[in-house]
């Protein structure tokens, strides 16, 4: 009696791509989480994660981009190690640092969005500089526009009090690290595609 197999693809294989670099970048952002330096003039910690805000947006798009940063935060909130200082659990998004967290996917999907200008991501070395730069700070400001406000309501500031504790200090190192994102998205040896 012979058999006859077909092969069946449950899920479209870019799909599949796709969902292996949200979560590549969920990862890489619970790394860089450990890589904390507490600064003695601010509650907020000096981190890498920002850097990689930015590459999710930048490499994987709008949706996937949101969507590695919703990754990292689901791990972190049930108590997967990779919030700042290596710590974990729910509580730490209703902390001090909880508006930046919540911030990532949204200035993930933002990113994405003004420079693959589509659903679909795009090669970032095919973008000029200039637009990703903006890409970046419109990220950079979505993100703080969320921290600066819930850092002051969870720390009973005023804005001018928690924009100088959450984002003065940070803003020459976040223009650091946009220079490094476009330099790695823009990278030849990034695989995009």
């Amino acid at each position: 009696m012979a058999t006859s197999t077909e092969n069946v693809d449950l899920v479209d294989g870019d799909v599949v791509r796709s969902l292996a670099r949200a979560a590549l970048l969920a990862a890489l952002i619970g790394a860089s989480a450990y890589v904390s330096i507490p600064l003695p003039v601010s509650p907020v910690p000096f981190t890498l994660q920002v850097l990689f805000v930015f590459l999710a947006g930048l490499v994987l798009g709008p949706v996937w981009g949101a969507v590695s940063m919703l990754l990292y935060l689901a791990a972190g909130a049930v108590g997967v190690p990779v919030f700042a200082g290596g710590v974990g659990g729910v509580g730490h998004l209703f902390g001090n640092t909880g508006g930046y967290l919540w911030s990532y996917p949204i200035a993930a999907f933002v990113i994405g969005l003004v420079v693959h200008r589509r659903w679909r991501p795009r090669d970032p070395a095919a973008v000029q500089k200039t637009t990703l730069a903006a890409a970046l700070l419109v990220g950079l400001a979505t993100i703080y526009g969320l921290g600066v406000p819930w850092l002051a309501w969870v720390q009973d500031l005023s804005l001018a009090e928690a924009a100088i504790l959450g984002m003065a200090y940070y803003v020459p190192l976040d223009l650091v690290k946009l220079v490094a994102a476009i330099a790695i998205a823009r990278s030849d040896r990034l695989p995009v595609t």
